[in-house]
């Protein structure tokens, strides 16, 4: 499935991420063990950022200068409501071209829908838009091996896939990052995630 093709599915179903069930602290421990590695707090990006916001809140709370990113249009015309402030770019970050250098990015249940193919195209486009001691955030499906499936749990028939935990260690460690975090916040299901630091 293309990151166009996902990016009209999640037009459809905004009123998940806007209901009042939604978890907005989904994440936000996380993030904040990330941002304790950041040295210096510069611009920051948020890969799939999605409507809620809570992720931008955060980084400006923390000093950070944030941008987001999705390929979700509708998703955008809601984060952009939501803070007029911000940079938001509707961009496809398989081909996404960086504007600025990051010290903090986050990819936080977003880039497992790009085809299994770009994967590392996709974690290496983001480990080079940080700045030397930038820190990356991301989660994934903790598998043993890479793979893809699809299911429909959101509604629509949505595609994933993952390099899985060994792939994904060794692609950072290739990349020049130092592995300062993994951890499958929600065992036994599969979710994992990965805090890196460039080098």
């Amino acid at each position: 499935m293309k990151p166009i093709e996902t990016g009209r599915k999640y037009d459809t179903i905004t009123r998940l991420w806007e209901s009042d069930k939604f978890n907005r602290q989904n994440g936000i421990e996380q993030h904040r063990r990330a941002m304790q590695f950041v040295s210096h707090k510069g611009r920051a990006l948020d890969v799939g950022c999605g409507c809620t916001g809570r992720f931008i809140d955060l980084m400006k709370e923390e000093g950070f200068q944030p941008e987001g990113l999705d390929i979700s249009e509708k998703m955008l015309q809601l984060a952009r409501q939501r803070h007029p402030e911000v940079a938001f770019h509707h961009e496809d970050i398989c081909q996404w071209q960086r504007p600025n250098e990051y010290t903090f990015i986050s990819a936080w249940d977003s880039i497992w829908h790009v085809p299994l193919a770009e994967q590392k195209n996709v974690i290496t486009r983001l480990v080079t838009s940080l700045a030397k001691g930038g820190v990356l955030i991301f989660s994934f499906g903790g598998t043993d091996e890479p793979g893809d499936h699809r299911d429909a749990f959101m509604g629509p028939e949505m595609y994933y896939s993952s390099l899985g935990t060994k792939g994904f260690v060794q692609l950072l460690g290739e990349l020049g990052c130092a592995l300062k975090h993994l951890e499958f916040d929600q065992y036994p299901e599969l979710h994992a995630y990965l805090i890196a630091e460039k080098l």
